[in-house]
């Protein structure tokens, strides 16, 4: 089954809510930046498309019922949330409610070819229960490749926990790219196939006036390649996707981190 879409929809921007959490002061607990350019401004605002916002415990996502996908997902990793004694193994994928059908279901997915792969992952959230059962709700999931869920993909969420305990912390969005005008569904609801995900990452330095990000794409393909053969600096994710992350950066501070892309700094 394949459905069309604009090229409009295909450049749709994603605006996302801010995540709570208090940072050491760079981020108060409403999401607002410390540093930020304008009040009411989070720090992972990304611009533009004004989808079904959801917010769960340790994440927030804008979904859209046009694609029965999760357009961008954001979360802010800390240390503390990379340790738990919660198991994935009591969790089971879940119809999300929240959203108007036709929505995705479990039913979509099987035999389709396509795994579920998580945007913001579950292994983020085994420190709390709920959280991590709200990562196995379908909004918060993509048609991926088994090779690249639990190859490629898989080693880039690892890495990013190994960030947040190096760091301290690090504020992260993903989600799915549609680079096709025509896409590719799975399904009675005909969820899209995404030809391609985003994640990009952000830590903040010197209480905020400093800092690194960096920008993966990630085909949805059956290969095995090293991580530096994804990098791409945040600028370039944005020229391609058409979003713009983490806009409550002072414009100096924003244009200095989204401009580089050496994994060697990570």
């Amino acid at each position: 089954m394949k459905i069309f879409f604009s090229t409009a929809l295909f450049a749709a921007v994603v605006a996302i809510c801010s995540v709570f959490a208090n940072v050491g002061g760079v981020e108060s607990r409403d999401g607002v930046y410390a540093g930020q350019k304008s009040s009411g401004q989070s720090l992972l605002d990304v611009r533009g498309y004004d989808g079904i916002r959801l917010e769960r415990k340790s994440y927030k996502v804008v979904y859209s019922k046009e694609w029965r996908l999760p357009v961008a997902v954001a979360w802010h990793l800390t240390r503390d949330h990379v340790y738990g004694k919660n198991q994935r193994s009591k969790m089971q994928f879940t119809e999300d409610m929240d959203v108007p059908a036709p929505r995705a279901t479990w039913q979509d997915y099987a035999r389709s070819g396509y795994s579920r792969g998580h945007m913001c992952p579950a292994g983020d959230n085994k420190w709390d229960e709920e959280a991590l059962r709200q990562t196995f709700l379908l909004t918060n999931i993509c048609p991926q490749l088994y090779e690249l869920n639990a190859g490629d993909w898989n080693e880039l969420e690892k890495k990013c926990r190994t960030w947040a305990r190096r760091y301290g912390n690090v504020y992260i969005v993903c989600g799915p790219i549609l680079l096709n005008k025509v896409h590719r569904t799975i399904g009675r609801n005909k969820v899209v196939v995404p030809e391609a995900f985003y994640k990009v990452v952000l830590r903040l330095e010197n209480g905020g006036k400093a800092g690194k990000g960096i920008g993966f794409i990630y085909r949805n393909e059956d290969v095995k390649k090293k991580m530096s053969a994804y990098v791409n600096s945040i600028d370039e994710v944005e020229r391609i996707t058409g979003l713009d992350f983490f806009a409550a950066l002072p414009d100096n501070v924003e244009k200095a981190i989204e401009a580089k892309s050496d994994l060697g700094e990570w």
